[in-house]
């Protein structure tokens, strides 16, 4: 039976960090976007988006502690929660929000 090493302190430390804030990242985009973009009234897509924001964080915490290396785990969440949050806030003079 062969043993694996384990992962370097600092790895560690940067997943946790990576699952508390990449992870309150990610969920605050995905409430950001789904409260502007889900056709709901104002009040309904508000607390359903707000939510679906524990169940956003949980999954981007799985995913933190399952990817390969520490910089994956730190730019899949930061990656779509800057994605949700510019599609979140773009101006309503482009057009772009209902």
């Amino acid at each position: 039976m062969s043993k694996q090493p384990s992962p370097p302190p600092w790895s560690i430390a940067s997943r946790i960090l990576a699952a508390l804030f990449g992870g309150y990242a990610l969920a605050y985009g995905f409430t950001a976007f789904f409260a502007v973009y889900l056709p709901l009234a104002r009040a309904d897509r508000v607390v359903f988006a707000s939510l679906l924001c524990f169940a956003v964080w949980t999954a981007a915490v799985i995913y933190v502690f399952a990817a390969r290396s520490a910089l994956r785990a730190w730019s899949l969440p930061l990656g779509l929660a800057l994605l949700l949050c510019l599609a979140a806030f773009l101006p309503a003079e482009f057009g772009a929000r209902p």
